[in-house]
């Protein structure tokens, strides 16, 4: 066993700090084959037999990928928690619904692409905060596609 999920420190802002991913080495754990069952137990033991590497299964391109500690509550009721880390691919296409980490005004944010006609919205998963409508005087760009969140129970 001895190996880690690197992450290597880039930069730290108000809402995201950001790591790139280091998959110089892989990181293989055991993996369930069949699966591991929500209802009834099962002898899961019986199923070790393969590995999984999670650079491999996380990381599609290891030059636009990139790993954020979330800041903050405004995307809580789509599964994101403070401290939670999102692995965000920069070749992603930013489409309606997706989940993007975007710069806006000189701050990143995590939030919800949302087009309604002509307009674009980022908008939280938590009712205490508003959309935001980006407009042509909004110094903005999507930065990357949200592909996983990692969450510690």
């Amino acid at each position: 066993m001895g190996e880690t999920l690197k992450l290597n420190l880039l930069k730290s802002t108000s809402s995201i700090t950001f790591y790139s991913a280091d998959t110089a080495s892989s990181l293989s754990l055991p993996f369930a084959i069949g699966g591991i069952a929500a209802g009834f137990p099962s002898p899961a033991e019986d199923y070790l037999e393969l590995s999984l590497d999670l650079n491999r299964e996380l990381v599609k391109d290891q030059s636009a990928t990139f790993y954020g500690r979330v800041k903050g509550n405004s995307m809580i009721e789509a599964g994101f928690a403070d401290g939670d880390v999102i692995i965000i691919d920069r070749s992603a296409e930013p489409v309606n619904g997706k989940i993007a980490v975007c710069y806006i005004n000189g701050e990143f944010t995590v939030k919800r692409l949302k087009k309604i006609k002509d307009d674009l919205y980022l908008m939280p998963a938590n009712s205490e905060f508003k959309p935001i409508k980006i407009t042509e005087e909004t110094d903005f760009v999507v930065w990357g596609i949200v592909t996983y969140i990692i969450k510690k129970v």
